[in-house]
């Protein structure tokens, strides 16, 4: 149905359309890291000593609100309500980056790595959002290698949830920063061309990549560059 759409449409109309998905994703891609900031002051503040009872069970309730959430966002990416669902996740990753940040602001120059991660992270993707789209060269043939990658990625932070092995915790941020950073290259050039039509769900994928190189870049930079007290 939507090849239908694309192959009858004059070019005007779907370069408009194409053009409307992408501002309004940026838009709200934008708008969604006030809530983020907000929760991480909200996380800095707080006591995770629930989570340091109970790692392994604290993580699996963390990831089953996070999925549940992307369950309501998907089923509601046609109506406002999935913004203010999409906002709400925002507010709850950002909360959840309260113990990284904790750890991070404990070392001498933990403000530093915070801004350098931010920094970089935001480097990263204008970086890749500009390729994407600009280059002429379609990205569509990565959504297999993708799909087989976010598998797994998936069983191993599961695995990991159970082992807490530090050197694989250390692998698995690498390979974080190099999915994302592809998922990123291949979401916006998906946009562009026509092959994502809704910017909410548009926006959820950008924000989920974004979230993950940040806290993957931040976790690099405390274990390699942080300066203890």
């Amino acid at each position: 149905m939507q090849r239908q759409f694309n192959t009858y449409t004059p070019t005007g109309q779907l370069d408009s359309l194409q053009h409307r998905v992408l501002r309004n994703t940026y838009w709200l891609l934008g708008l969604s890291l006030i809530p983020t900031a907000i929760g991480a002051l909200v996380g800095v503040n707080m006591s995770f000593a629930f989570m340091m009872a109970s790692p392994m069970l604290s993580s699996l309730l963390f990831m089953a609100v996070i999925y549940g959430l992307f369950f309501a966002i998907n089923a509601n990416r046609y109506s406002s309500t999935g913004v203010y669902l999409l906002l709400a996740l925002t507010f709850v990753m950002g909360v959840m980056l309260g113990p990284l940040l904790q750890f991070t602001l404990a070392l001498r120059n933990g403000p530093q790595l915070i801004a350098l991660a931010a920094g970089g992270t935001g480097v990263v993707f204008f970086a890749l959002s500009g390729i994407a789209s600009t280059t002429r060269r379609d990205f569509t043939g990565l959504a297999s290698f993708l799909m087989v990658g976010s598998i797994v990625l998936m069983v191993a932070v599961i695995a990991n949830i159970f082992l807490q092995l530090p050197l694989m915790q250390l692998v698995l941020c690498g390979a974080f920063m190099i999915f994302s950073s592809l998922m990123i290259l291949f979401q916006v050039n998906q946009i562009v061309r026509g092959g994502e039509t809704n910017y909410i769900t548009a926006t959820l994928g950008l924000y989920v990549n974004i979230y993950n190189i940040f806290v993957s870049l931040l976790q690099l930079l405390g274990v390699f560059g942080g300066d203890r007290r």
